[in-house]
């Protein structure tokens, strides 16, 4: 049997009673509708004004004047629940919150200073920690589906919401890139009171607020702290929340602040993401990689089933590291995840911080019960240790363990630092020679401490996340929920490498990649840059058009500015039946054309010398 949870601002509270977690809660929203206004035109278009968070519109011979401000109010403030029985209910006016505003419409629009008002509504409408929906299954509920949260946009998104339910039920998976609707974005924590009641006093502004790339909430915060936060703070870090976590995005340099200042062109940050992407290709960068998800499997049965699961051909030899993905029926890519062999049938999976409830959920709903399973997420805090320095660095902290013969790249073992346990493995997802630690969480400060201590020799810096997506770009490696979803397979990806059809079992998705494999690819993963090249001009994001000849004939999926190679790149998607080697090709930017090239290689160590060095 299925279920939907339909059930709008209750759902919360619904889904609290039976132990799901669903984030979402009422605010307060205001509009006022005028007394019958002469010659009114019933054409009149819908005005929005976000300047001054305000939308107007006819509405039967009178003027409805609505607000979306930027800090609203919390409904049900005492209870902390909705009535069960507050079907269309009102709350009494606020005539102090709503004037300002009032004052703001009668600017706007002079004819409404002579209108009077009939009727001033002020009543509950629920909004999200992002104001976007939530779809798709629970996680703690198999067959519970979630189809709420539609943020005041619920008339006009209602039709693909229903549809989109409907399709997910049917096949237990969705093909399109929907991640951002995914219930399983969220986790336990944001359906909290503590937490979803201040955020909805931002997000409900956020529908008419400036939607700036990069842009932080400032409601919430702190739900998450890294075990040397406060040392990453006095170093100039400028926080993001990522996975939860507050976790470093840039650090600040020669006096700067540690503060956002958002645009669409050049980034305030840049010099920060300069110095740390630089120092970390010349010398050595130390890179917080706490939020990333990790799941640890035991039991006879773990290799048997991750070889059912993953695409690739996963090692049962202690030490060993696969790159795999995990695909749906269909061949669409459901995750993007690394296993480790800690010991024989005995793994560990590292995925995206931002995936780890959606992947949790895609391996447990397709894991033996048998299998012993656990989320070691905030058991360990993980720092990356890579560039050139990072071996001498790293012998000089833990021994003379770290030679290419006795640690070859994508291998990992157990060292010890100042007699403190820790699983060393060789991956880096900033294409660099170097190393991931996965430390206790309560001795992560110290171990940061001796790092930084040492690692000033060395020229050791502190970088953030920007850097490590620009470093990551470089290498061409791949981001999941950017550059591969379930929209996309494996050989539409480049990611074929990562397939295995000679281990003898009939993995997840295996018959649609054979036949994926005999046909002509819809469309295909390509790198490009700009001829001409500035940081910030233009501010490449994501889903710009890329023409060739000028016809449209894909999108890019992630995009930033090269500081080692200085050039703006992107990735993205073209149609599979078309050749742009040696044509034309244009990006589309802010309704401007800029001149590209199709990059036949990622543009650092293509080759693989410097990580495998």
């Amino acid at each position: 049997e299925y279920v939907v949870l339909a059930t709008g601002m209750w759902s919360r509270q619904i889904g609290e009673d039976i132990g799901v977690s669903v984030p979402l809660y009422p605010a307060e929203h205001f509009y006022v509708i005028t007394e019958p206004m002469k010659d009114l035109p019933k054409n009149i278009p819908v005005l929005r004004d976000f300047d001054d968070s305000l939308y107007l519109k006819e509405d039967a011979g009178k003027m409805l004047i609505g607000i979306f401000e930027g800090k609203s109010i919390p409904a049900f403030d005492k209870t902390n629940r909705v009535p069960e029985d507050f079907s269309f209910g009102e709350f009494p006016e606020n005539f102090e919150h709503f004037e300002p505003y009032l004052k703001a419409a009668l600017k706007r629009v002079p004819i409404l200073e002579k209108a009077g008002i009939r009727k001033f509504f002020a009543g509950p409408e629920s909004f999200t920690p992002d104001t976007n929906t939530l779809l798709g299954e629970v996680s703690e509920v198999k067959n519970l589906f979630a189809c709420c949260g539609l943020n005041s946009i619920g008339i006009g998104s209602g039709g693909g919401v229903g549809k989109v339910t409907a399709e997910w039920m049917m096949r237990g998976h969705i093909n399109e890139d929907l991640f951002i609707y995914d219930i399983k974005r969220f986790q336990k924590f944001h359906s909290k009171i503590s937490f979803i009641k201040e955020r909805v006093t931002e997000t409900l502004g956020d529908l008419y607020g400036m939607h700036w790339p990069y842009k932080q909430h400032k409601t919430s915060r702190n739900q998450k702290l890294l075990p040397y936060h406060e040392s990453l703070r006095d170093a100039g870090a400028c926080f993001g929340v990522v996975g939860g976590y507050e976790r470093p995005m840039w650090f600040a340099i020669n006096g700067a602040k540690p503060n956002y200042e958002y645009s669409y062109n050049y980034q305030n940050w840049y010099p920060s993401a300069e110095y740390e992407a630089t120092n970390t290709r010349k010398n050595v960068g130390l890179f917080d990689l706490t939020p990333f998800a990790k799941f640890e499997l035991k039991g006879s049965l773990t290799h048997k089933e991750l070889q059912r699961i993953c695409t690739a051909n996963v090692k049962n030899e202690k030490g060993r590291t696969t790159y795999t993905q995990m695909l749906n029926n269909d061949g669409g890519i459901e995750a993007d995840l690394t296993v480790v062999c800690l010991d024989v049938d005995y793994f560990r999976i590292v995925s995206s911080a931002a995936t780890r409830i959606r992947d949790r959920h895609h391996i447990l709903k397709h894991l033996d019960q048998k299998i012993e399973f656990k989320d070691v997420t905030e058991d360990y805090a993980c720092l990356g240790v890579f560039g050139p320095k990072s071996r001498t660095l790293m012998t000089e902290i833990a021994g003379d363990y770290f030679k290419n013969s006795d640690f070859p790249f994508a291998s990992g073992k157990n060292i010890t630092i100042e007699n403190i346990k820790i699983w060393a493995q060789r991956l880096s997802y900033v294409g660099e020679l170097g190393w991931e630690l996965y430390i206790p969480t309560k001795d992560a400060k110290k171990v940061y401490n001796i790092i930084i201590k040492i690692g000033k020799k060395y020229k050791l810096c502190h970088a953030g996340v920007h850097a490590m997506d620009t470093l990551r770009m470089e290498k061409g490696y791949l981001h999941w929920g950017h550059d591969i979803s379930p929209e996309e397979n494996q050989y539409e990806a480049g990611l074929s490498f990562a397939i295995s059809f000679k281990k003898k079992i009939d993995f997840i998705g295996k018959e649609s990649l054979k036949k994926i494999k005999e046909q002509k690819l819809k469309k295909k993963f390509v790198i490009l840059s700009l001829k001409k090249s500035k940081p910030g001009l233009p501010l490449l994001l994501h889903d710009e058009p890329i023409y060739c000849d000028e016809k449209i004939v894909g999108r890019t999926t992630s995009g930033n500015y090269s500081f080692n190679y200085k050039k703006n790149i992107s990735f993205g998607y073209v149609k599979g039946d078309v050749d742009i080697s040696n044509k034309d090709i244009e990006i589309e930017v802010e309704k401007k054309k800029y001149k590209a090239v199709l990059e036949e290689q990622p543009l650092h160590d293509s080759e693989n010398k410097s990580i495998k060095s």
